[in-house]
């Protein structure tokens, strides 16, 4: 069984059913060059390996469609192939989708920093689209994200079986390190993305404990 990602440019759409729609425009053009680029290094690299070690299914050639590129891989590589993919696609403004999750990955207005999402993997930035959309659909077996922009410099929340959510961040230091509980997923939504853009303006609404362990 394999898995997909789909590259398309960053701005190209901004819903799944947007998505759907622009790759359906894509139809029978010719491969991009930035696309042909990426598939390219791709193939290079999954060439490198065993083939017991290989991260592609198929040919990352054969996927390229117009100005997007198919990847499939399989389960046991996609935090692999997904990272591979932020690396090349990032810096030439191309967003991943991933239709199984339905999640549109576009790094329009992002920060830079490492995402740990309990339920999907690692991330190499947030936007607040992004945020927005994981903090209320955070599940077990993993209802966590982490943000992290430092040594010991983060911002992390649990969901609870109850619906509520465990907030807390950390700067620089076991006793610059608070929390505080939350019922409203919006609310810590907003939080870490204030967080992420260096806004503690909200903090102050809040009854932030110092925590020990």
């Amino acid at each position: 069984m394999s898995y997909d990602h789909v590259l398309l440019p960053s701005g190209a759409a901004a819903t799944p059913d947007a998505v759907d729609a622009y790759l359906s425009t894509q139809d029978g053009k010719p491969a991009a060059d930035v696309v042909a680029e990426i598939a390219a290094e791709l193939d290079r690299r999954n060439a490198e390996l065993p083939e017991s070690d290989a991260f592609l299914a198929a040919p990352a050639a054969d996927g390229t469609i117009g100005a997007t590129l198919f990847v499939s891989s399989p389960i046991d590589a996609v935090g692999h192939v997904r990272g591979l993919l932020f690396e090349l696609a990032t810096p030439h403004g191309y967003a991943v989708y991933d239709p199984q999750l339905t999640w549109l990955i576009d790094p329009a207005d992002h920060v830079p920093v490492a995402v740990s999402h309990g339920g999907a993997g690692e991330f190499p930035y947030l936007t607040n689209k992004l945020v927005q959309q994981w903090i209320p659909e955070l599940s077990q077996p993993g209802p966590y994200l982490i943000v992290e922009s430092g040594d010991q410099i983060y911002i992390q929340t649990y969901r609870n079986e109850d619906g509520r959510y465990e907030l807390e961040y950390r700067d620089g230091s076991p006793e610059r390190h608070f929390g505080v509980r939350v019922e409203d997923p919006q609310t810590v939504a907003d939080l870490i993305w204030s967080w992420t853009t260096g806004d503690r303006s909200r903090f102050e609404t809040l009854d932030w404990q110092r925590l020990t362990f």
